[in-house]
């Protein structure tokens, strides 16, 4: 008998740490479901790319249910194996400084929580069934700047990454009644495209490693969380930041 081929979703996919998530996960012969606000983009060069993308705005909450339903029809068991929900954005203030409180409006806060926060919940809660019968894994990518204030990182981009992580909890106490494992990892500062200029110079010199992570070092933990080697662990934040929490 040949091995079920094992299915994941992943919002966020259009760049950097969802890129590298993809192309991890498909080497060890997963399928993949993608998800962004964006169309299908060329620059996603794996295999049955285009066919396998969903465009939503997860800023948009009444696109969840639609985006579930179109997942369901694409699982051919109704088994979801993991779901790792890497949304995210960080609104910027002029010349793409830091967007503090005074600068942040009802429609940031809106907007931040409703793709960082809100959506990760709904969407883990419609897939459920789904999840459940495949007694799945659900990674949520937050942040180092849920725990510290960051220099380039907003207030409400933190505020959501601590909620983030929050919610995490809270899902791996509900969810692993049902088989449902869920955790997070918190990235530092990652060569991807969403870093500020002047990351290098002015958080760099205080990481321990002295240098910049690699998007595949996230996925790497990311399809860990995923696998066989963690059966126990649910409720869980992993550190990817080259010691810069310590």
């Amino acid at each position: 008998m040949t091995e079920e081929r094992r299915y994941m979703l992943l919002t966020g996919a259009s760049r950097g740490i969802g890129h590298a998530t993809v192309k991890l996960f498909q080497s060890k012969g997963w399928h993949i479901l993608t998800v962004s606000r964006q169309p299908f983009s060329e620059e996603c060069a794996w295999p049955s790319a285009g066919e396998s993308h969903i465009q939503a705005d997860l800023a948009d909450l009444t696109q969840i249910d639609p985006l579930a339903a179109t997942v369901r029809e694409r699982l051919p068991n109704g088994r979801l194996h993991a779901l790792v929900n890497n949304a995210g954005i960080s609104p910027k203030g002029p010349g793409k400084s830091r967007l503090g409180l005074i600068g942040s409006d009802a429609g940031v806060w809106t907007q931040v929580l409703n793709v960082n926060v809100i959506s990760t919940a709904l969407i883990a809660r419609a897939l459920m069934p789904e999840l459940e019968a495949a007694k799945g894994s659900i990674v949520n990518v937050t942040s180092i700047a849920g725990t510290r204030v960051h220099p380039f990182a907003g207030a409400a981009y933190a505020a959501s990454k601590a909620a983030l992580s929050s919610l995490t909890r809270e899902m791996a106490h509900e969810f692993g009644r049902r088989g449902v494992r869920a955790n997070a990892i918190a990235p530092g500062e990652i060569e991807t495209s969403i870093l500020s200029p002047g990351t290098d110079a002015l958080v760099v010199a205080g990481v321990p490693m002295q240098r910049l992570g690699e998007p595949h070092e996230v996925a790497e933990a990311i399809y860990f969380l995923c696998t066989e080697p963690s059966p126990y662990i649910n409720g869980a934040e992993i550190h990817i930041n080259g010691g810069q929490h310590v």
